[in-house]
């Protein structure tokens, strides 16, 4: 299974691994191999030393782009160590300034379709579908932090820290507000503004819920900065 992807740090640090052409094309070569390569291969592929493929190699290890293991028995070898071999990780190296998540969004969709009845219609589906993501995140949160009862700036503060957790970017203009630096689902806002800024609404407020902040609200401020929501103290 993949995983979920690098952190911004990792995914800084993979990126500018992979801004050397050597690395770059042994990378490449590694994953359209289909299996763990050695040195010997990534230097004739390249066109370089086998000491500098090695250095290479272990550079891309470093950045967590290849895994490297030691050949298993099986085969017949001469004398000495087995030879290092090397595999690309399976996870996605994604990075965005500022940060985004349409993966957040699209999972959000596909549960409001996959729990859709007759009874309501596509966007109230998505809306509830983005509550309880919202819900369950500041449930597990709270499970976490056991921050006791929320007074609104306690609440602002929680809020603040889980959605820097989630991979939002949060702000805070104003002592009685949390908004979002930018928004996390654009240019989808962009292009559908009343959809996804009620998704993002729905969301912020069912973290409001799990959290228990009962002291601070969501509310849809689109004129007050490039995130159509903020969490205002009541």
């Amino acid at each position: 299974m993949a995983d979920e992807g690098l952190g911004a740090p990792a995914a800084i640090r993979a990126v500018s691994a992979l801004s050397d052409e050597s690395r770059r094309r042994m990378f490449e070569f590694c994953r359209r191999a289909g299996r763990a390569i050695s040195r010997d291969e990534a230097a004739a592929e390249v066109g370089i030393s086998r000491k500098l493929a090695a250095f290479h190699l272990e550079k891309l290890v470093e950045a967590g782009l290849l895994r490297a293991h030691y050949e298993q028995g099986g085969r017949l070898r001469k004398v000495g160590r087995a030879p290092k071999l090397y595999e690309p990780v399976e996870t996605d190296v994604r990075l965005s300034i500022p940060p985004r998540q349409p993966d957040l969004l699209a999972e959000i969709l596909l549960d409001g379709v996959l729990s859709q009845d007759d009874d309501i219609s596509p966007m109230d589906s998505a809306l509830n579908a983005a509550f309880r993501r919202g819900e369950r995140i500041g449930e597990d949160e709270r499970a976490r932090s056991r921050p006791g009862r929320l007074s609104s700036e306690r609440a602002l503060t929680l809020a603040e820290a889980t959605l820097s957790r989630v991979g939002f970017e949060p702000d805070r203009p104003r002592p009685d507000c949390v908004r979002l630096h930018s928004c996390p689902f654009h240019p989808l806002a962009q292009a559908q503004p009343d959809a996804v800024c009620g998704i993002n609404h729905a969301f912020l407020t069912g973290m409001l819920n799990g959290l228990r902040a009962t002291t601070v609200r969501a509310i849809l401020d689109p004129a007050g900065g490039e995130c159509c929501v903020e969490i205002t103290a009541d």
